[in-house]
């Protein structure tokens, strides 16, 4: 499974919208669409973030 699918599939299993996840990390909605979809991917302090976000370690991203 990608990075971009498990992002989706955290921010899913939480009933979250991207524009909610945005809002909460301080990245716009636009980034959030593109590390879903594997169009980019997140620096290494918003993978930090993200992990924290969503409660997994690094290696479950």
């Amino acid at each position: 499974m990608s990075l971009g699918q498990q992002l989706k599939k955290f921010r899913e299993s939480q009933n979250l919208s991207q524009e909610d996840v945005a809002k909460k990390i301080g990245v716009t909605r636009q980034a959030v669409y593109k590390w879903e979809n594997d169009k980019s991917y997140p620096d290494i302090d918003n993978l930090i973030i993200l992990s924290e976000f969503y409660n997994v370690t690094l290696d479950d991203l």
